[in-house]
Protein backbone atom coordinates (compact mmCIF):
# COMPACT_ATOMS: atom_id res chain seq x y z
CA UNK A 1 0.00 0.00 0.00
CA UNK A 2 1.39 3.22 -0.71
CA UNK A 3 1.11 6.42 0.31
CA UNK A 4 2.09 10.52 2.26
CA UNK A 5 1.42 14.14 5.01
CA UNK A 6 4.62 15.80 5.33
CA UNK A 7 6.11 13.24 3.65
CA UNK A 8 -10.11 -3.39 9.92
CA UNK A 9 -15.73 -22.52 20.86
CA UNK A 10 -17.73 -23.25 17.34
CA UNK A 11 -17.99 -20.03 15.50
CA UNK A 12 -14.40 -19.99 15.53
CA UNK A 13 -13.54 -23.07 14.93
CA UNK A 14 -16.29 -22.38 11.60
CA UNK A 15 -14.58 -19.11 10.87
CA UNK A 16 -10.87 -21.42 11.49
CA UNK A 17 -12.09 -24.25 8.70
CA UNK A 18 -13.52 -21.24 6.23
CA UNK A 19 -10.14 -19.39 6.60
CA UNK A 20 -8.09 -22.99 6.04
CA UNK A 21 -10.72 -23.55 3.22
CA UNK A 22 -10.16 -19.76 1.28
CA UNK A 23 -6.76 -19.82 1.42
CA UNK A 24 -6.66 -23.77 0.37
CA UNK A 25 -8.28 -22.38 -2.58
CA UNK A 26 -6.60 -19.33 -3.44
CA UNK A 27 -3.25 -21.24 -3.55
CA UNK A 28 -5.40 -24.46 -4.90
CA UNK A 29 -6.97 -25.28 -8.49
CA UNK A 30 -10.07 -22.96 -9.87
CA UNK A 31 -13.13 -24.11 -7.98
CA UNK A 32 -17.16 -23.95 -9.37
CA UNK A 33 -17.66 -19.80 -9.35
CA UNK A 34 -19.38 -18.44 -6.76
CA UNK A 35 -23.11 -17.58 -7.05
CA UNK A 36 -22.21 -18.97 -10.73
CA UNK A 37 -21.23 -15.71 -11.98
CA UNK A 38 -20.75 -14.62 -15.51
CA UNK A 39 -17.92 -12.54 -14.82
CA UNK A 40 -15.29 -12.63 -17.89
CA UNK A 41 -12.21 -10.37 -16.59
CA UNK A 42 -11.16 -8.30 -14.35
CA UNK A 43 -9.01 -5.09 -15.21
CA UNK A 44 -7.41 -2.67 -12.63
CA UNK A 45 -5.92 0.59 -12.16
CA UNK A 46 -4.15 2.44 -9.74
CA UNK A 47 -1.42 2.20 -7.62
CA UNK A 48 1.24 -0.31 -5.68
CA UNK A 49 -1.57 -2.47 -4.26
CA UNK A 50 -2.29 -3.60 -7.49
CA UNK A 51 0.81 -3.37 -9.61
CA UNK A 52 1.94 -7.06 -10.20
CA UNK A 53 4.66 -5.28 -12.58
CA UNK A 54 3.71 -3.10 -14.81
CA UNK A 55 6.62 -0.93 -13.46
CA UNK A 56 8.95 -3.68 -14.71
CA UNK A 57 9.12 -2.21 -17.95
CA UNK A 58 9.13 1.75 -17.19
CA UNK A 59 11.93 3.87 -16.25
CA UNK A 60 11.34 4.24 -12.48
CA UNK A 61 12.76 3.37 -8.88
CA UNK A 62 9.73 2.45 -8.19
CA UNK A 63 10.13 -1.54 -8.75
CA UNK A 64 9.90 -4.59 -6.57
CA UNK A 65 11.00 -7.08 -8.74
CA UNK A 66 13.92 -8.01 -6.84
CA UNK A 67 13.97 -9.90 -3.43
CA UNK A 68 12.55 -10.09 -0.70
CA UNK A 69 9.59 -9.25 -2.94
CA UNK A 70 7.93 -12.28 -4.04
CA UNK A 71 9.81 -14.59 -0.94
CA UNK A 72 6.13 -16.22 -0.81
CA UNK A 73 4.64 -16.13 -3.84
CA UNK A 74 4.62 -19.28 -6.49
CA UNK A 75 8.36 -20.65 -7.16
CA UNK A 76 9.37 -17.47 -4.55
CA UNK A 77 9.99 -15.48 -7.66
CA UNK A 78 9.57 -11.12 -7.49
CA UNK A 79 7.05 -10.31 -9.73
CA UNK A 80 6.99 -6.55 -9.51
CA UNK A 81 4.30 -7.12 -6.73
CA UNK A 82 5.10 -4.89 -3.28
CA UNK A 83 4.40 -7.67 -1.05
CA UNK A 84 5.74 -11.37 -0.09
CA UNK A 85 3.06 -13.05 -1.63
CA UNK A 86 -0.30 -12.53 -3.45
CA UNK A 87 -2.32 -9.07 -4.16
CA UNK A 88 -5.59 -8.46 -3.27
CA UNK A 89 -6.39 -8.26 -7.30
CA UNK A 90 -4.97 -11.87 -7.35
CA UNK A 91 -7.06 -13.28 -4.30
CA UNK A 92 -10.53 -11.90 -5.87
CA UNK A 93 -9.92 -13.58 -9.69
CA UNK A 94 -9.14 -16.62 -8.01
CA UNK A 95 -12.32 -16.14 -6.05
CA UNK A 96 -14.40 -15.12 -8.56
CA UNK A 97 -13.36 -18.13 -11.06
CA UNK A 98 -11.30 -16.41 -13.59
CA UNK A 99 -7.91 -17.11 -13.11
CA UNK A 100 -4.67 -17.59 -10.49
CA UNK A 101 -3.08 -14.55 -11.20
CA UNK A 102 -3.75 -10.80 -12.51
CA UNK A 103 -0.87 -10.53 -14.84
CA UNK A 104 0.72 -6.96 -15.56
CA UNK A 105 -1.05 -5.29 -19.31
CA UNK A 106 2.48 -4.60 -20.07
CA UNK A 107 4.25 -7.97 -19.71
CA UNK A 108 5.14 -8.96 -23.73
CA UNK A 109 4.70 -12.09 -23.39
CA UNK A 110 0.91 -12.40 -22.69
CA UNK A 111 -1.11 -14.37 -24.36
CA UNK A 112 -4.56 -13.51 -26.50
CA UNK A 113 -6.20 -15.97 -23.49
CA UNK A 114 -4.52 -14.42 -21.13
CA UNK A 115 -5.75 -11.01 -22.15
CA UNK A 116 -9.58 -12.41 -22.61
CA UNK A 117 -9.31 -12.76 -19.11
CA UNK A 118 -8.39 -9.40 -17.96
CA UNK A 119 -5.59 -7.40 -16.96
CA UNK A 120 -4.08 -5.08 -13.97
CA UNK A 121 -2.76 -1.62 -15.62
CA UNK A 122 -1.48 -0.14 -12.49
CA UNK A 123 1.89 1.12 -11.87
CA UNK A 124 3.21 1.76 -8.14
CA UNK A 125 3.73 5.36 -7.26
CA UNK A 126 1.02 6.45 -9.58
CA UNK A 127 -2.16 8.94 -8.51
CA UNK A 128 -5.20 10.87 -9.41
CA UNK A 129 -3.46 14.16 -9.07
CA UNK A 130 -1.80 14.68 -12.67
CA UNK A 131 1.53 15.93 -10.47
CA UNK A 132 2.24 12.21 -8.31
CA UNK A 133 2.98 10.29 -11.05
CA UNK A 134 5.66 12.58 -12.69
CA UNK A 135 7.25 12.41 -8.98
CA UNK A 136 7.86 8.75 -9.76
CA UNK A 137 8.23 9.01 -13.28
CA UNK A 138 5.34 6.17 -13.37
CA UNK A 139 2.35 5.24 -15.30
CA UNK A 140 -0.62 8.09 -14.80
CA UNK A 141 -4.40 6.91 -14.50
CA UNK A 142 -4.75 8.96 -17.68
CA UNK A 143 -1.96 6.57 -19.57
CA UNK A 144 -3.66 3.40 -18.11
CA UNK A 145 -7.02 4.65 -19.63
CA UNK A 146 -4.87 5.10 -22.74
CA UNK A 147 -3.38 1.23 -22.67
CA UNK A 148 -6.61 0.29 -21.98
CA UNK A 149 -7.87 1.58 -24.84
CA UNK A 150 -5.31 -0.26 -26.69
CA UNK A 151 -5.79 -3.16 -24.87
CA UNK A 152 -9.46 -3.48 -26.63
CA UNK A 153 -8.09 -2.89 -30.15
CA UNK A 154 -5.60 -5.55 -29.63
CA UNK A 155 -8.92 -7.71 -28.73
CA UNK A 156 -10.83 -6.65 -31.47
CA UNK A 157 -8.10 -7.28 -34.33
CA UNK A 158 -7.62 -11.13 -32.54
CA UNK A 159 -11.43 -11.99 -31.92
CA UNK A 160 -13.57 -9.58 -33.15
CA UNK A 161 -15.61 -6.27 -31.78
CA UNK A 162 -18.70 -8.62 -30.93
CA UNK A 163 -17.03 -10.93 -28.04
CA UNK A 164 -14.63 -8.49 -27.44
CA UNK A 165 -17.46 -6.21 -26.39
CA UNK A 166 -19.17 -9.48 -24.34
CA UNK A 167 -15.64 -9.41 -22.78
CA UNK A 168 -16.02 -5.64 -21.03
CA UNK A 169 -20.29 -5.73 -20.33
CA UNK A 170 -19.58 -8.72 -18.00
CA UNK A 171 -15.92 -7.61 -16.60
CA UNK A 172 -15.34 -6.39 -13.37
CA UNK A 173 -13.07 -3.29 -12.95
CA UNK A 174 -11.42 -2.51 -10.30
CA UNK A 175 -9.77 1.14 -8.91
CA UNK A 176 -7.25 1.47 -5.79
CA UNK A 177 -5.53 5.03 -6.09
CA UNK A 178 -4.73 7.76 -3.81
CA UNK A 179 -2.54 7.16 -0.96
CA UNK A 180 0.13 8.61 -2.81
CA UNK A 181 -1.65 11.79 -3.58
CA UNK A 182 -1.45 12.68 0.06
CA UNK A 183 1.39 10.35 0.99
CA UNK A 184 4.37 10.81 -1.30
CA UNK A 185 3.01 14.34 -2.99
CA UNK A 186 0.60 16.91 -0.81
CA UNK A 187 2.24 16.09 2.90
CA UNK A 188 6.18 15.64 1.62
CA UNK A 189 6.64 18.25 -1.27
CA UNK A 190 5.71 21.94 -0.64
CA UNK A 191 4.15 22.04 -4.04
CA UNK A 192 0.09 21.55 -3.75
CA UNK A 193 0.21 22.44 -0.44
CA UNK A 194 0.88 26.42 -1.77
CA UNK A 195 -1.72 26.03 -3.38
CA UNK A 196 -4.15 23.93 -1.70
CA UNK A 197 -5.80 23.58 2.06
CA UNK A 198 -6.21 20.10 3.16
CA UNK A 199 -10.12 20.01 1.97
CA UNK A 200 -9.22 21.89 -1.57
CA UNK A 201 -6.75 19.13 -2.08
CA UNK A 202 -9.22 16.36 -0.93
CA UNK A 203 -11.37 17.80 -3.60
CA UNK A 204 -8.90 18.28 -6.67
CA UNK A 205 -7.90 14.12 -6.13
CA UNK A 206 -11.73 13.47 -6.29
CA UNK A 207 -12.54 15.42 -9.36
CA UNK A 208 -9.70 13.88 -11.17
CA UNK A 209 -11.11 10.26 -9.95
CA UNK A 210 -14.25 11.82 -11.54
CA UNK A 211 -12.72 11.87 -14.67
CA UNK A 212 -11.32 8.57 -14.30
CA UNK A 213 -14.16 6.63 -13.45
CA UNK A 214 -16.56 9.20 -16.29
CA UNK A 215 -13.37 7.79 -18.79
CA UNK A 216 -14.39 3.75 -17.68
CA UNK A 217 -18.01 4.19 -17.73
CA UNK A 218 -17.66 5.68 -21.28
CA UNK A 219 -15.27 2.86 -22.09
CA UNK A 220 -18.06 0.52 -21.15
CA UNK A 221 -17.34 -0.22 -17.78
CA UNK A 222 -20.76 -1.21 -15.93
CA UNK A 223 -19.14 -2.78 -13.11
CA UNK A 224 -16.65 -0.84 -11.04
CA UNK A 225 -15.39 -1.32 -7.53
CA UNK A 226 -13.36 1.67 -6.10
CA UNK A 227 -11.06 1.19 -2.81
CA UNK A 228 -10.94 3.43 -0.69
CA UNK A 229 -7.57 4.94 1.28
CA UNK A 230 -5.94 3.66 4.08
CA UNK A 231 -5.52 4.59 7.88
CA UNK A 232 -2.39 6.45 5.61
CA UNK A 233 -0.93 8.03 9.64
CA UNK A 234 -0.46 3.96 10.56
CA UNK A 235 1.49 2.98 7.88
CA UNK A 236 5.10 1.97 9.73
CA UNK A 237 7.02 4.89 7.08
CA UNK A 238 4.49 7.31 7.96
CA UNK A 239 4.80 6.95 11.94
CA UNK A 240 8.88 6.91 11.72
CA UNK A 241 8.58 10.42 9.96
CA UNK A 242 5.98 11.95 12.21
CA UNK A 243 6.38 10.43 15.86
CA UNK A 244 8.31 12.15 18.58
CA UNK A 245 9.75 9.32 18.92
CA UNK A 246 10.21 6.83 16.21
CA UNK A 247 11.52 4.08 18.05
CA UNK A 248 9.42 4.51 21.39
CA UNK A 249 6.14 5.48 19.99
CA UNK A 250 4.79 3.66 17.37
CA UNK A 251 1.26 4.46 17.39
CA UNK A 252 -0.73 5.82 14.15
CA UNK A 253 -0.57 9.41 13.06
CA UNK A 254 -4.18 10.19 13.42
CA UNK A 255 -4.43 13.53 12.07
CA UNK A 256 -2.85 11.96 8.57
CA UNK A 257 -5.74 8.85 8.92
CA UNK A 258 -8.35 12.00 9.65
CA UNK A 259 -7.58 12.85 6.28
CA UNK A 260 -8.04 9.67 5.01
CA UNK A 261 -11.40 8.77 6.50
CA UNK A 262 -12.42 12.56 5.21
CA UNK A 263 -11.74 11.89 1.62
CA UNK A 264 -13.18 8.14 1.65
CA UNK A 265 -16.64 9.76 3.07
CA UNK A 266 -16.67 12.25 0.20
CA UNK A 267 -15.74 9.31 -1.88
CA UNK A 268 -18.97 7.07 -0.61
CA UNK A 269 -21.12 9.95 -1.30
CA UNK A 270 -19.69 10.54 -4.66
CA UNK A 271 -19.84 6.79 -6.05
CA UNK A 272 -23.52 6.16 -4.15
CA UNK A 273 -24.73 9.59 -6.28
CA UNK A 274 -23.28 8.03 -9.34
CA UNK A 275 -24.96 4.62 -8.77
CA UNK A 276 -28.25 6.28 -8.47
CA UNK A 277 -27.63 8.23 -11.47
CA UNK A 278 -26.21 5.23 -13.92
CA UNK A 279 -28.56 2.32 -12.36
CA UNK A 280 -31.47 2.49 -14.74
CA UNK A 281 -28.10 1.89 -17.04
CA UNK A 282 -27.00 -2.02 -15.38
CA UNK A 283 -24.54 0.09 -13.61
CA UNK A 284 -22.97 -1.45 -10.21
CA UNK A 285 -20.21 0.95 -8.77
CA UNK A 286 -19.44 -0.23 -5.55
CA UNK A 287 -17.06 1.03 -2.36
CA UNK A 288 -14.57 -1.10 -1.09
CA UNK A 289 -13.89 0.00 2.86
CA UNK A 290 -10.34 -0.80 3.67
CA UNK A 291 -9.71 1.53 6.40
CA UNK A 292 -11.76 0.02 8.67
CA UNK A 293 -10.52 -3.32 8.71
CA UNK A 294 -6.63 -2.14 8.67
CA UNK A 295 -7.26 -0.20 11.82
CA UNK A 296 -9.14 -3.10 13.05
CA UNK A 297 -5.90 -5.41 12.73
CA UNK A 298 -3.73 -2.67 13.77
CA UNK A 299 -5.31 -0.90 16.30
CA UNK A 300 -8.33 -3.52 17.10
CA UNK A 301 -9.22 -7.09 17.99
CA UNK A 302 -7.59 -8.05 14.97
CA UNK A 303 -4.01 -6.89 16.08
CA UNK A 304 -4.25 -10.63 17.91
CA UNK A 305 -3.77 -11.86 14.80
CA UNK A 306 0.00 -10.35 14.29
CA UNK A 307 2.68 -10.15 16.16
CA UNK A 308 3.70 -6.79 14.94
CA UNK A 309 1.60 -4.30 13.30
CA UNK A 310 3.89 -0.62 13.26
CA UNK A 311 6.44 -1.69 11.50
CA UNK A 312 7.61 -3.90 8.18
CA UNK A 313 8.99 -7.22 7.85
CA UNK A 314 11.73 -6.27 6.02
CA UNK A 315 14.74 -4.53 7.06
CA UNK A 316 14.53 -2.22 10.48
CA UNK A 317 10.69 -1.96 9.49
CA UNK A 318 10.49 1.47 9.57
CA UNK A 319 11.48 3.32 6.31
CA UNK A 320 12.39 0.70 4.01
CA UNK A 321 10.51 0.44 0.86
CA UNK A 322 11.47 0.06 -3.04
CA UNK A 323 14.54 -0.40 -3.96
CA UNK A 324 15.56 0.18 -0.17
CA UNK A 325 14.23 -3.09 0.69
CA UNK A 326 16.72 -5.63 -1.59
CA UNK A 327 18.22 -8.58 -1.31
CA UNK A 328 20.56 -7.24 0.88
CA UNK A 329 17.94 -6.59 3.41
CA UNK A 330 16.89 -8.44 6.90
CA UNK A 331 13.96 -9.98 6.56
CA UNK A 332 11.11 -11.81 9.28
CA UNK A 333 11.20 -15.05 8.91
CA UNK A 334 7.18 -15.86 8.84
CA UNK A 335 5.82 -12.34 7.11
CA UNK A 336 2.16 -13.83 8.20
CA UNK A 337 2.73 -12.28 11.62
CA UNK A 338 3.12 -9.08 10.03
CA UNK A 339 0.48 -6.22 9.17
CA UNK A 340 3.24 -4.62 6.14
CA UNK A 341 5.92 -6.37 4.69
CA UNK A 342 7.74 -3.30 3.93
CA UNK A 343 7.45 0.05 5.78
CA UNK A 344 4.16 1.32 3.09
CA UNK A 345 2.69 -2.31 1.59
CA UNK A 346 1.03 -5.22 3.53
CA UNK A 347 1.71 -8.70 3.80
CA UNK A 348 -0.72 -11.13 1.51
CA UNK A 349 -1.22 -12.09 5.37
CA UNK A 350 -3.14 -8.56 5.31
CA UNK A 351 -4.68 -8.90 2.08
CA UNK A 352 -6.27 -11.71 2.66
CA UNK A 353 -7.74 -10.28 5.78
CA UNK A 354 -8.33 -7.14 3.82
CA UNK A 355 -10.54 -9.87 1.08
CA UNK A 356 -12.39 -11.24 3.93
CA UNK A 357 -13.65 -8.62 5.70
CA UNK A 358 -15.03 -7.06 2.19
CA UNK A 359 -16.56 -11.06 1.16
CA UNK A 360 -19.72 -9.52 1.34
CA UNK A 361 -19.33 -6.26 -0.90
CA UNK A 362 -17.62 -8.83 -3.14
CA UNK A 363 -20.03 -11.59 -3.45
CA UNK A 364 -23.21 -8.72 -3.79
CA UNK A 365 -20.68 -6.80 -6.31
CA UNK A 366 -20.17 -10.37 -8.62
CA UNK A 367 -23.90 -11.59 -8.72
CA UNK A 368 -26.50 -10.92 -11.45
Amino acid sequence: MESCHKFSFPLLTLLSLYMSFFVAHAEGSLTPRPFNNKITAAFVFGDSTVDPGNNNYVKTLFRGNFPPYGKDFRDHVPTGRFTNGKLSTDLIVSYVGIKEYLPPYLDPNLSIEELMTGVSFASAGSGFDPLTPQISSVISLPKQLEYFKEYKKRLQSAIGNRRTEAIIKEAVFLISCGTNDFVVNYFTLPIRRKSYTVSAYQQLVLQSFKQVLQDLWDEGARRIAVTGLPPMGCLPAVITLYSKNAILERGCIENLSQVGMEYNQMLQNELNSMQGRLAHLDAKITYVDIFTPLVDMIQGLGKHDFDEVSHGCCGSGYLEAGFLCNPGSFVCNDSSKYVFFDSIHPTEKTYINLFMANRPVIDSFIQD
